[in-house]
């Protein structure tokens, strides 16, 4: 009966180990699997600055005729699309996503002074609006849907988000420039700040009347 009783408890614990082993190597397994995803974002994100370092060279030496800002737009539309992937799959506040936001931050700002210096080569009129969001605000998350709505209806509008409390020395100075205050969600649309969420219907208003009527005609000649 003893022995009998000593193989249940050698089985039970055999079965309990077996158990927590395959627990600990699938940890194991997921925690190298996550760190290699995001070293493959990081050397992917680090190439695409890179290569949109070398872009920016060429265009700020390239004739007026020869510049668009639409291959611009589609390496930082990249970029915010591996972001949000890692923020969902490490969370906000991942120190790692912190890192490549930065990244990501340095890259719009650069992208925002490259095109005003254009606007002034070229005599052009662009509209800029920089959007300043926290993780702790209730209406930033909408005022974002309301950005991405104006950004489809009106492609020459160029719009920049940025993280408000990100500790990063050129955001900083560029809040400081503007005196953007730490009410979030904050907008500066040519050079003129707005505290507070704004709607649709004001947003529109903010923006230059050949911008507007251009829309309501491309719209217009679709239908």
């Amino acid at each position: 009966m003893k022995n009998f009783d000593w193989k249940k408890y050698l089985l039970t614990f055999l079965i309990t180990l077996m158990v927590f082993a395959t627990a600990i190597i699938l940890s194991n397994y997921l925690g190298s699997k996550k760190i290699n995803d995001l070293k493959e974002i990081e050397d992917n994100i680090s190439i695409d600055i890179m290569s949109s370092e070398t872009q920016y060279n060429l265009l700020a030496e390239s004739s007026c005729r020869d510049l668009t800002g639409d291959v611009l737009s589609q390496e930082l539309n990249t970029l915010a699309q591996k972001l949000t992937y890692t923020e969902t799959t490490f969370g906000k506040n991942s120190p790692d996503l912190l890192r490549l936001k930065t990244y990501y931050t340095l890259l719009q700002i650069k992208d925002y002074l490259l095109m005003k210096k254009i606007s002034v080569k070229c005599n052009t009129k662009p509209v800029f609006i920089l959007y300043f969001y926290s993780n702790d605000c209730s209406k930033c998350e909408q005022q974002g849907y309301v950005l991405t709505y104006l950004r489809e209806q009106y492609p020459n509008l160029r719009i920049y988000s940025f993280d408000y409390n990100l500790d990063n020395p050129a955001l900083r100075t560029l809040i400081s420039l503007y005196k953007v205050s730490e009410v979030t969600p904050a907008l500066v649309i040519n050079d003129k700040v707005y505290n507070g969420f704004i709607d649709k219907d004001e947003l529109v208003k903010t923006l230059p009347a050949w911008m507007t009527a251009t829309s309501t005609s491309t719209t217009t000649k679709n239908k």
